[in-house]
């Protein structure tokens, strides 16, 4: 049993690598996001040096992702720029920690089948195979802060007031 949930946990952890190069990719070019998941499913997943060393990725998973978030891309990064300090606008940060921030601010609001720590963890651990700088602490506090405004209970607390969801 324990080699089947480390075995999701790899093909998960593959699907959000990719599903961070395929919003990057969808920022970069315009393309739309099935086009860019059919891409990746037709040409990427089978050529694991392409996509991660942690395997091949779960398609269902990396689709869900690749598809939620320009799908409700308004209220995501309504809700990571809220998590930015004031003197950071979301359209300044680098394209790559944007397309982290969308992706990892989806399954925090829409998969709520993952713990929030879970996400936290995968995607600074995703910012430091993009980064070796204070990137991915940057990616962990925002994170954390959004965490604690959308998954509220997980941690003991009440969600705020004004805090949408989707």
């Amino acid at each position: 049993m324990a080699s089947a949930s480390s075995s999701l946990s790899d093909a998960r952890h593959a699907a959000r690598l990719a599903a961070v190069q395929a919003i990057y990719q969808m920022e970069l070019t315009g393309t739309d996001a099935e086009e860019v998941a059919l891409e990746f499913a037709d040409h990427r997943f089978g050529k694991e040096a392409e996509i991660s060393p942690a395997g091949m990725p779960d398609e269902e998973f990396f689709g869900a992702i690749v598809r939620g978030v320009p799908h409700h891309q308004v209220e995501i990064d309504r809700s990571v720029a809220r998590c930015l300090s004031s003197d950071w606008k979301l359209e300044r940060i680098d394209s790559i920690l944007r397309a982290i921030l969308r992706a990892a601010a989806f399954e925090l609001i829409d998969r709520k089948d993952v713990p929030a720590k879970v996400v936290i963890d995968q995607y600074v651990e995703i910012a430091h195979a993009f980064f070796q700088g204070d990137e991915p602490s940057f990616v962990n506090a925002a994170l954390d802060k959004l965490a604690h405004r959308k998954r509220a209970p997980e941690f003991g607390e009440t969600p705020p007031d004004d805090e949408l969801q989707f």
